[in-house]
């Protein structure tokens, strides 16, 4: 596989053009002078048209094309959880590097089994949990490695997101058959990622799943749990899609030497030495509300350009497979006890 690190241009292929596809053709717009879109598959052509109309993008019918295209380096995979498996052992086959909307897949078994696929094949895959691209998230990240705020002794996370009976209607939307899951999976995991990256996976959770009166659909949209880390901090979990209007999503991380929440796109702590620190400002919308997509494309192109650099140089994502494993096994964790009512271990 080429590196792209002779100057030329990065060439990408894009599968999937829902409303997911947005604010990634913004930043390959925004990343022109470092990558070229070579063709967006859909295969729907009303959502193929409407791609080149909006974006100026080049598309295609043929989804083969994608893999088959020598100029193609690297595929942006935005399409249903349910599909992410095969169009990525695909990708591997045609060695071709891989973007990935989260998340990986719909079952344990099926996310494992993907990153896997392009470990043994030697892809770079990334996963686009933009949130931890977040300038407030970085800062927490560096105040965290620093040790300013001590041990950890709890850390807690909430989920506050609206999503009206519309939004549910949508074929396959909320389903085990396409999406795997509901809020933890569809929405939560963006949060549960980045708590994870801040402060690790917890090894023990105790929590209950339901779907609430608020909506009609198989999954769960209101989950409540504890959290016990490995090493004696404790914590809770809260992730919905039932609170009017949606509101910033919260991290809140208790040390032996101060606290730090963060909350949306802002970050700040307070310290016992009577110190404090504030990172991030807010951008306008973070998608919590009716319309999942009312957010700023800025993190999406900060995710693309580390996932071209990590190709160009040969390295790893910022976010991995690996890291997206974790996120799916403390969501099977939460899940597995409320469906036995006991408590689970994480992994």
């Amino acid at each position: 596989m080429s590196s792209e690190s002779d100057g030329k241009k990065l060439g990408i292929g894009i599968i999937g053009l829902g409303m997911a596809s947005a604010p990634h053709a913004r930043s390959l717009l925004d990343l022109s002078d470092r990558v070229e879109v070579i063709a967006a598959y859909s295969p729907t052509p009303t959502r193929r048209q409407s791609f080149a109309e909006t974006y100026g993008l080049p598309v295609t019918d043929e989804i083969e094309t994608i893999f088959a295209d020598p100029r193609i380096n690297a595929i942006l995979i935005l399409t249903p959880p349910n599909t992410h498996l095969e169009l990525v052992q695909r990708a591997a086959t045609a060695r071709k590097h891989v973007l990935l909307e989260k998340p990986l897949d719909i079952t344990p078994e099926r996310a494992k089994a993907l990153v896997e696929t392009a470990r043994d094949t030697g892809i770079r895959l990334g996963i686009v949990f933009q949130n931890r691209f977040r300038p407030a998230a970085l800062a927490l990240k560096d105040i965290l490695g620093e040790g300013r705020l001590g041990r950890i002794v709890s850390t807690s996370m909430r989920l506050s997101n609206w999503r009206p009976q519309g939004y549910y209607d949508e074929p396959g939307r909320g389903t085990l058959a396409r999406d795997g899951g509901g809020v933890l999976l569809t929405q939560a995991i963006h949060t549960i990622d980045l708590m994870v990256s801040l402060a690790g996976l917890p090894r023990e959770v105790f929590a209950q799943a339901v779907t609430s009166p608020l909506h009609r659909m198989e999954t769960e949209d209101l989950v409540a749990g504890t959290l016990i880390f490995g090493n004696g901090a404790i914590g809770t979990i809260s992730a919905t899609t039932c609170a009017y209007p949606g509101f910033p999503e919260r991290i809140e991380i208790i040390g032996t030497l101060g606290t730090a929440v963060l909350e949306g796109d802002t970050m700040r702590a307070a310290f016992l030495d009577g110190t404090s620190a504030h990172a991030g400002h807010a951008d306008g919308g973070t998608g919590t509300g009716a319309d999942p997509m009312a957010f700023s494309h800025h993190l999406h192109r900060a995710l693309i350009s580390d996932f071209v650099e990590a190709i160009e140089e040969e390295r790893s994502p910022i976010v991995t497979g690996e890291d997206a494993l974790n996120a799916h096994r403390l969501i099977e964790a939460l899940l597995q006890s409320s469906a036995t009512d006991l408590p689970q271990k994480v992994g």
